[in-house]
């Protein structure tokens, strides 16, 4: 499942910093708070673009960068994601978090079921 990303993104039109470089900056962030996870898919250039209301050719800008510096990788018709680049225990963890929630998607179970599932697994011993 796709991220919806538009919705925390803000761009200024009209700001000193160009549109690409808050869409690239505003990555960045998301994925150093954490509110981005790896192996988390994002939009395509153009639903972002369309999505933010900017030229195609500006997400495009944005994501070459943020996939020069590792921050993402895209694999072909399949789309861009989240790049674990550390391999941290933190990036294993995030992966096999989406991982995990995506396969149970996949069975039909809903997210509000998926919380509760992970919550009690959390209090196993």
């Amino acid at each position: 499942m796709e991220t919806d990303l538009a919705s925390l993104l803000t761009i200024d039109p009209h700001g000193a910093v160009p549109p690409f470089e808050q869409v690239r900056a505003g990555i960045v962030d998301l994925v150093g708070r954490g509110e981005l996870l790896v192996g988390q898919r994002i939009p395509t250039v153009r639903k972002l673009a369309s999505d933010l209301d900017l030229a195609a050719n500006t997400v495009a800008r944005s994501y070459r960068e943020l996939e020069s510096a590792g921050v993402i990788e895209t694999r072909g018709r399949h789309g861009s994601f989240i790049k674990a680049g550390r391999d941290t225990a933190t990036d294993r963890a995030q992966q096999a978090s989406v991982e995990h929630v995506q396969a149970l998607r996949a069975l039909g179970i809903d997210d509000d079921t998926i919380i509760e599932m992970v919550a009690r697994a959390t209090r196993l011993r």
